[in-house]
């Protein structure tokens, strides 16, 4: 499956990889994140390295549906459940900076940006109190928000919450002029360049601007390990959606969650507001120009873009807590089938689907790892809400790198005190994560693989002896690899849209091949 943004990105100019390079800041992941930093990094005269695992845009942000918006379906109501007041005030003018900043850029460098008004609506009577309560928390923040019964969309809704003059865009727009930002500014950006670990020396940084790389010893450097060779830092970066480092146990206090989009052409008028719904199946709704030659529907010159249906990465089977889960391939059809009812005679042209990271109390962690002697920063945990946290991270990371002023509100942040509500999710979450170790380790434990190899597009998982496997069959070519998760040993679900293994634990995916696709594991999962 391959997203519109990147079906119709721009070619994006990167650098052949040099072993042994030496950096002041190595940034791990080349989404808005990762080339944002790097672009005010390299502002400020460091010396910077950006490398990606994939292509630029590749995972998150080449997957989104680029909304950039402070009003986020039911997202202040919930930090307010979970976190204090003081974070939840620090979260809004973090995103509202964010949302500036990007702003700001794309005027200057002619990415087309567009105006839209913001809606988070009801499906269903039951959910005007949540939008009601989604109007009240915003009101008391300060956001210009209104109620309504006009929502645009050609199905009843149950009233909205309205943020006028929000934004969206094509997410690669911005990322091939961040790239070329970065490399104009003596910044390399390295693609099919997987980190595979590093390693922080026992002493704290040498500071910015400090470093004679004539002088300085790989022993004071941070060491990045590559699928290449090694390459070295005074400080490192990670923008790779989850770190890859176990320090700090960030897994264990996030859930990660997929979700799924789809493009149309719609004959007809579209819906100009960009659209969330505030109950279940979730639903998003925004347009975007249709850049396609020759295009028969779509007399607006637009596209209908649908997301929803999401789930917590891996857990699709028909015995789940709390009922049914259904395969990605029933989500995507049930998705497709709903904007055929709603919109007739849509035709979809691409489908996708994306993986986000959703923190107890919904505050993002943005700042050092711990125990690496302030040498590795991270941000992570943006609930699907990236356009906006990715830039406020951008900016909090390097004022903290360039040992600057840090932003007030990012110091809020920072401090989250532990809320009854954050213990209570975080309880919940990790009550079912073991459920879904249980219930895998019941499944391969007892069940003996099937002497044939699984269908086209089929993954089994099961007992051969002593070993547990995976066994899948793509494009005619079969594949046995480990069962269990190399991370932290979950047993693996496979997924039947994206033809992959996916952890229910804590989110990481891999080919059927066993390579590793995204999510906290380092290592692919072992041949059989």
């Amino acid at each position: 499956m391959t997203s519109l943004w990147l079906d119709r990105a721009p070619h994006i100019e990167t650098d052949p990889f040099e072993q042994n390079a030496r950096y002041d800041v190595i940034v791990v992941g080349a989404g808005l994140t990762g080339l944002t930093t790097a672009l005010l990094l390299a502002r400020a005269g460091q010396k910077v390295a950006v490398i990606e695992s994939r292509r630029i845009g590749a995972v998150t942000t080449g997957n989104t549906t680029a909304k950039l918006s402070l009003l986020q379906g039911t997202h202040l109501q919930q930090i307010a459940s979970r976190a204090s007041r003081g974070a939840l005030e620090a979260y809004v003018e973090a995103n509202r900076e964010g949302q500036a900043w990007m702003l700001r850029y794309a005027a200057e460098h002619g990415i087309e940006i567009e105006t839209r008004d913001a809606y988070s609506y009801a499906g269903s009577p039951e959910g005007r109190p949540t939008v009601e309560r989604e109007h009240d928390v915003a009101r008391s923040l300060g956001l210009p928000v209104a109620l309504t019964d006009a929502t645009e969309l050609p199905f009843a809704t149950h009233g909205a919450v309205v943020l006028p003059d929000q934004a969206q865009f094509d997410p690669l727009d911005v990322l091939a002029a961040l790239a070329a930002d970065v490399r104009s500014r003596g910044g390399v950006i390295i693609e099919n360049l997987p980190a595979t670990g590093m390693r922080a020396p026992s002493r704290s940084s040498l500071g910015p601007g400090s470093t004679d790389y004539a002088t300085t010893t790989t022993d004071d450097l941070v060491e990045v390990t590559t699928t290449r060779a090694s390459l070295w830092a005074d400080r490192v970066v990670l923008a790779t959606g989850i770190p890859v480092l176990d320090r700090g146990l960030y897994w264990a206090r996030m859930t990660p969650q997929r979700s799924y989009a789809a493009a149309f052409r719609v004959p007809g008028t579209l819906p100009r507001g960009q659209h969330l719904s505030v109950d279940q199946p979730s639903r998003s709704v925004r347009t975007t120009p249709d850049r396609a030659a020759g295009r028969s529907l779509g007399q607006s010159g637009e596209l209908l873009l649908i997301g929803g249906n999401g789930h917590a990465v891996g857990r699709h089977c028909t015995d789940g807590p709390g009922g049914k889960n259904p395969s990605p391939t029933a989500r995507l059809e049930e998705l497709t089938a709903w904007t055929e009812e709603h919109w007739p005679g849509a035709q979809r042209t691409h489908v996708w689907s994306a993986q986000d990271y959703e923190p107890t109390d919904g505050i993002p962690f943005v700042g050092w790892v711990p125990f690496t002697h302030r040498r590795i920063a991270l941000a992570t945990g943006y609930d699907k809400w990236g356009m906006t946290n990715a830039v406020q991270a951008a900016l909090q990371l390097s004022a903290r790198l360039l040992d600057g002023e840090v932003p007030r509100w990012a110091k809020a942040m920072g401090r989250r005190p532990l809320m009854p509500g954050s213990l209570l999710e975080g309880v919940v979450a990790n009550a079912k994560v073991a459920w879904w170790y249980g219930r895998g380790l019941a499944h391969v434990l007892t069940t003996p693989l099937p002497a044939a190899a699984p269908s086209e597009g089929s993954g089994v998982t099961g007992r051969d002896g002593a070993r547990l496997e995976a066994v899948s069959r793509v494009d005619g070519r079969v594949c046995r690899v480990s069962a269990l998760c190399s991370h932290l040993g979950a047993p693996l679900n496979w997924n039947d849209a994206e033809r992959s293994w996916d952890c229910p634990a804590h989110g990481s995916r891999f080919a059927p091949d066993g390579a590793r696709l995204e999510g906290p594991a380092r290592r692919g999962l072992a041949k059989r």
